[in-house]
């Protein structure tokens, strides 16, 4: 069974881009909840990105209900997890993701830790780098335990955060740095703290940690790690597939062996994927589907409207953007212009499931779109729509990209 990349582009628009719609097999998703399960995990490392990926798939919701289901309902929850990536993921989720992703992580982020603390000069000198993690640990668990705080307040609280590594050459980059942020990247990846709300604005990068006992008073639940990899690439394969192996090792940050493993404990069936751009030369690779059945559904002649109709304004690193490694089926030739020089994606405009542009808010608030390709004026007038929707959506708020790409440097000064 081969499976076009048009079919792709089609069941990408069904089953990840127009979730406020009800479609047939497919109902509306109302909640930033809902959006989040259908999409298995959102990216969160650039603070906007959450909230902007509920508000571009179901028009009506706000920023205020991405804010309650994060800190007031607390329904969803952030995990260092994937490729040590931050994510929003669904809370019955986070045990899975946890034994599936963020354990092993947490185990390479400590190892990586100690040596750095054992080998590179310090100030103060580090003697015993296992003595001095814990006693940094205790002062943080016992300086939370008082209330939330952020990076800045948890090291005047433990100040054993301040112990800093220190040049050892003349690069820009390498720079006098404490330990801070790799002990908390550690402590979250292991799930004993969690990252909460921003300090000001919804789109601040200044965060709040807290213990994990606040989100989970008898800590994460245990789950089997073989298990958790299991359904882990169920539920990626559910909203991702069709797909290839290299797609869920990619995503997972799972050698192959353990990507291949979880897929064969699967009910899934082998197909081949065309994964070529759009108008371009056939490129075939080998995939795999979690339920064939579902591609039926997906071509339902019912949808037409709205995937020949859809058009969609994505924030950086958007799960959607990010979800394969093999993405010219839907970016095409604008990769050199969309995204950064680490592999980054920017905000990207989007047009029948595939990308065809670039987005930007101004710091004076208007919201500004170029398009790379022609899309003729029916997709034009659409792309325009969503782009006044979501400014109306923003309610006047700006923010500032963590990630620059080569065309947000031009329609920031650009003319209108």
């Amino acid at each position: 069974m081969r499976i076009t990349g048009e079919q792709r582009r089609r069941r990408l628009v069904v089953r990840q881009l127009a979730l406020g719609a009800d479609l047939p097999g497919s109902p509306a998703a109302r909640t930033p909840e809902e959006v989040t399960r259908r999409l298995v995990a959102l990216h969160a490392t650039d603070a906007p990105s959450v909230h902007l990926a509920v508000l571009a798939r179901v028009p009506g919701l706000g920023l205020d209900d991405v804010r309650d289901a994060l800190f007031e309902r607390r329904s969803l929850v952030k995990v260092l997890g994937m490729r040590r990536t931050m994510f929003v993921v669904p809370r019955d989720l986070v045990p899975v993701v946890h034994a599936a992703a963020s354990a092993p992580v947490a185990a390479r982020l400590r190892t990586r830790l100690l040596k750095e603390l054992a080998t590179l000069p310090t100030d103060p000198a580090v003697e015993d780098p296992e003595a001095l993690v814990a006693a940094a640990e205790a002062q943080v668990h016992a300086a939370l335990a008082a209330g939330p705080l952020d990076g800045a307040e948890l090291s005047r609280a433990a100040p054993l955060l301040r112990t800093a590594f220190l040049p050892t050459t003349d690069k820009a980059w390498d720079v006098r740095r404490t330990m801070t942020s790799p002990l908390l990247s550690v402590l979250s990846a292991e799930g004993s703290v969690v990252r909460g709300e921003p300090r000001g604005a919804w789109s601040s990068p200044r965060h709040v940690w807290s213990p994990m006992t606040d989100w989970f008073p008898d800590g994460i639940p245990a789950m089997d790690e073989e298990a958790a990899r299991v359904e882990l690439a169920r539920a990626w394969l559910e909203a991702f597939g069709p797909a290839t192996v290299a797609d869920l090792r990619w995503w997972t940050g799972w050698n192959l062996g353990q990507a291949r493993r979880a897929v064969a404990a699967l009910d899934v069936r082998e197909v081949e994927l065309e994964v070529g751009p759009p108008g371009g030369d056939t490129v075939v690779a080998d995939g795999v589907v979690l339920r064939a059945t579902d591609l039926d559904a997906d071509l339902d002649p019912a949808l037409d409207d709205v995937v020949g109709g859809h058009a969609a304004l994505l924030p950086t690193l958007d799960p959607t953007t990010m979800g394969w490694t093999a993405r010219d089926w839907y970016l095409g030739p604008h990769r050199p212009q969309l995204f950064d020089s680490a592999g980054n994606a920017g905000a990207t405009v989007w047009w029948q499931g595939r990308i065809v542009g670039a987005w930007i808010v101004r710091p004076d608030g208007e919201l500004v779109w170029r398009l790379l390709e022609d899309i003729g004026t029916d997709g034009e007038a659409a792309v325009a729509a969503e782009a006044t929707r979501l400014h109306e959506a923003l309610g006047g708020s700006t923010f500032t990209p963590g990630y620059v790409t080569p065309v947000y440097r031009e329609l920031l000064t650009a003319d209108t």
